[in-house]
């Protein structure tokens, strides 16, 4: 990984609860299942081991990426932010494109990011783009849609 794994606690907490739930209760259950399975006979017309180690193979693999993740990561405290006149990362940021739509934007790892309640990735364009930005600033970003100009109305960190 040739940049830093950036997260919040909480979305650290999100990963390591997904993480242990996998390993701890759902594995388990899983593998007795498979077990119970292959004991009953020819496996190569057994749903439930077929399936089963099918859904083994999915768990593994996501546990193996969670622990990458987990393990790259650097967890960042927003509510520890010392410059909060600027753009930085855990900001929760307010945009106004040149028609002048708003836009509030929450600064996140790219693990935690979901568009749809305006937390964005740290490597997203318009993140990018943000970065350093103070109230007032212009800034141009390419996205898919084409070239657009947000200025920044207004920049808010959380508190501890």
């Amino acid at each position: 990984m040739d940049r830093p794994n950036y997260i919040t606690p909480a979305g650290y907490a999100a990963l390591r609860q997904e993480y242990e739930a996998l390993f701890a209760v759902e594995r388990p259950k899983l593998v007795d299942t498979i077990a119970w399975a292959a004991g009953n006979g020819d496996r190569s017309e057994n749903g439930d081991y077929i399936y089963g180690r099918k859904r083994l193979r999915e768990i593994d693999r996501r546990l193996g990426w969670l622990s990458k993740r987990m393990k790259a990561a650097k967890v960042i405290d927003p509510a520890r932010q010392e410059d909060r006149s600027k753009v930085w990362f855990g900001a929760t940021v307010t945009i106004a494109d040149e028609d002048d739509n708003e836009r509030i934007l929450t600064l996140v790892g790219d693990d935690e990011a979901d568009a749809g309640k305006g937390r964005v990735g740290w490597n997203a364009p318009l993140v990018r783009a943000l970065r350093g930005a103070s109230v007032g600033d212009l800034r141009r970003v390419t996205l898919p849609a084409g070239e657009r100009e947000y200025e920044v109305i207004a920049i808010t960190y959380p508190t501890e």
